[in-house]
C-alpha cells in the first residue's frame, strides 16, 4: 500500500524543516567564520534534533493516514513501517 500524505497535516513539519535549513545555514557560517567548537557542536545537535523529530512527524502522520484508510489495519505493513521508524537512529 502506498500512503499519500496530505500536505496540510505536515505544514509543522515543513515549518520545523524551515526553521532546521535556517540552524544549518547559521552553522556553515559559523564553520566558514572559524567560531568557537562548543557553539557550532550546541547548533549542529540542535538541528539535527529538528531533522530527526520531522522524521518521526512524518512516520506518525503516515501511520495515521494508513489507519484511517484501513481501520482494520489489514493493508498497512508494519515491518515496512519499522524499517522507516528505525532508519532515523
Amino acid at each position: 500500500m502506498t500512503v499519500h500524505l496530505d500536505p496540510t497535516d505536515l505544514r509543522p513539519t515543513v515549518t520545523r524543516l524551515k526553521r532546521a535549513r535556517g540552524q544549518l545555514d547559521a552553522v556553515i557560517r559559523m564553520l566558514e567564520e572559524g567560531e568557537d567548537c562548543e557553539a557550532v557542536v550546541t547548533q549542529i545537535a540542535a538541528v539535527s534534533k529538528a531533522v530527526e523529530r520531522a522524521g518521526y512527524a512524518v512516520i506518525a502522520t503516515g501511520m495515521r493516514t494508513c489507519y484511517a484508510q484501513d481501520p482494520s489495519g489489514r493493508s498497512v505493513d508494519p515491518a515496512r513501517l519499522e524499517k522507516m521508524f528505525l532508519s532515523l537512529s
